[in-house]
């Protein structure tokens, strides 16, 4: 009796096995579009790093003040982005993502309109 039930045991551990390999080993077929258009992103990504993008500084301070600010910016020029710095002490607020230092001066002269103390930067440079 003792044989038969290890010999079943076997059997079932046997094609238990046999059907969670053919299960488990089934290729995933990923449309080639999607691999181009990740090929596409990295190239993109690679040649856009921040440290060649200029930005705009229109407020240095204390943290809600430069919510505020932020808030009160994101209203106004819904075109351009905006984000918040923490450089301790202070917060800053930083906008636009300019390619090309001249499309940013020319931002820069109708932001100054609305914030006069907004100055030119290159982050990490």
């Amino acid at each position: 009796m003792k044989k038969i039930s290890i010999c079943k045991s076997f059997f079932l551990v046997l094609i238990f096995s046999t059907i969670s390999i053919n299960s488990f080993s089934q290729a995933i077929e990923q449309d080639p579009k999607i691999e181009a258009l990740l090929k596409e992103k990295r190239n993109i990504s690679t040649r856009i790093t921040v440290n060649d993008l200029y930005k705009i500084q229109i407020f240095n301070g204390e943290k809600n003040e430069a919510y505020k600010i932020y808030k009160e910016f994101k209203v106004r020029f819904k075109e351009i982005d905006g984000t918040m710095i923490y450089n301790n002490p202070t917060y800053k607020v930083w906008v636009g993502n300019f390619k090309t230092r001249i499309e940013a001066e020319k931002n820069l002269l109708e932001i100054k309109l609305k914030y006069p103390l907004a100055l030119l930067i290159k982050p990490n440079k």
